[in-house]
Parts: structure tokens; C-alpha cells; sequence
């Protein structure tokens, strides 16, 4: 099992486009995810976002750098940074984001 919410206990849907850094030191990167009309933004979604939360069988990671896109006034998007400040958070992150990716068939292209 390997979800991500916005507002705790409600899984969203929508597969995002993930973009990853790393430092040369391998002591930090960033995650950037880009959710395109996600669920979480829906006019039947009363939830507030509280933040990205990516939860697994080893538990939960947590994102406040979440931020919805609006065009014409319409909210159309969510991009939110996940911060790996270690090479343990950055270990921990890739684990999850391997069972994310085969939960839901996602593919990487490294450039």
C-alpha cells in the first residue's frame, strides 16, 4: 500500500508528474510533484489541504510546501516540494516512491 493525501484519510486519485534533484554531496534533494486537476481540488471535495502526506506500510511522509494553481479563477492544479534534508530521508522517499510507482504503473526517465 502506498498513497498520498491531502487531507488525512482521503487518498487522491490523480497520478502526478514527479520531478527529482539531488545534490552532488547526495546529502539533499527536492521531490516536486504536479497533480493535474486532482480530486483534492474538486468542487464535491469539502476536505481542507493540510498538506502532502505519503503513506506506506513503513508510515508516513509528510510535505507543507503545497501550493493549488489557478486559471481564471479556477483552481486547475496542485504542485507541492517534498525536502529531503539526508541521504536516509532521500533512501526513505525512493522507497516509497518505488512502491507508489508499481501501485500505479508509473514508469522513470532519468535525463
Amino acid at each position: 500500500m502506498a498513497e498520498i493525501q491531502f487531507s488525512r484519510g482521503v487518498k487522491e486519485e490523480v497520478i502526478p508528474e514527479v520531478r527529482l534533484t539531488r545534490s552532488r554531496s547526495g546529502n539533499s534533494g527536492t521531490a516536486t510533484f504536479y497533480f493535474q486537476n486532482p480530486k483534492a481540488l474538486s468542487i464535491d471535495n469539502m476536505e481542507e489541504i493540510t498538506g502532502m502526506y505519503m503513506i506506506d506500510e513503513e508510515g508516513e511522509l509528510i510535505g507543507r510546501d503545497v501550493n493549488a494553481k489557478f486559471i481564471n479563477g479556477k483552481p486547475e492544479a496542485i504542485e507541492a516540494v517534498y525536502l529531503m534534508k539526508s541521504s536516509d530521508d532521500w533512501d526513505r522517499f525512493m522507497r516509497f516512491m518505488d512502491r507508489y510507482a508499481k501501485e500505479n504503473d508509473l514508469g522513470f526517465n532519468q535525463s
